[in-house]
C-alpha cells in the first residue's frame, strides 16, 4: 500500500488596504491565490459576470451583486428647449438646451458593504 500524502495549499497573504487604486492584474491575483485557482479563470468569471450585468441591465434594468450592491438602468425621458429664468441673475431669461432621451445607471451599496467600511 502507499501512503498518499495530502497536499495543502500554499498558505494565501493577508488582504491589506492599498494605497492606491489596485490594478487589474492585481485584483486578479489575489483572488487567485486566495480561491486556489488561476488568473485565466478569475478572468473568465468577471467576464462571465459582466456579460450577465450587460443582459440583465438590458432586460429587467436590475442587476445585483449578492451582499455588495445593486445596479439599476434609470431611464429619462427626452426633453425640450426652453427659455427660463436665470437663477443666478434675477430679472433675466436663460435658455436651456434640449436633451436627448437617456439611460443612466445607478449603482447603490447593500448592506455589507455597508458594514465593510
Amino acid at each position: 500500500m502507499a501512503k498518499s500524502k495530502a497536499k495543502s495549499a500554499p498558505k494565501a497573504p493577508k488582504i491589506t488596504g492599498s494605497a492606491k487604486r489596485r490594478s487589474k492584474g492585481e485584483i486578479f491575483s489575489t483572488i487567485a491565490e486566495h480561491v486556489g485557482v488561476t488568473r485565466k479563470q478569475v478572468s473568465q468569471v468577471f467576464d462571465v459576470m459582466g456579460t450577465m450585468i450587460g443582459a440583465d441591465l438590458t432586460r429587467c434594468g436590475e442587476f445585483a451583486v449578492p451582499g455588495m450592491m445593486r445596479i439599476k438602468t434609470i431611464k429619462k425621458p427626452a426633453t425640450k428647449a426652453a427659455t427660463k429664468p436665470n437663477p443666478f441673475k434675477p430679472g433675466e431669461m436663460m435658455t436651456v438646451k434640449a436633451k436627448p432621451a437617456r439611460t443612466l445607471i445607478k449603482i447603490r451599496p447593500l448592506k455589507g458593504l455597508k458594514e465593510m467600511v
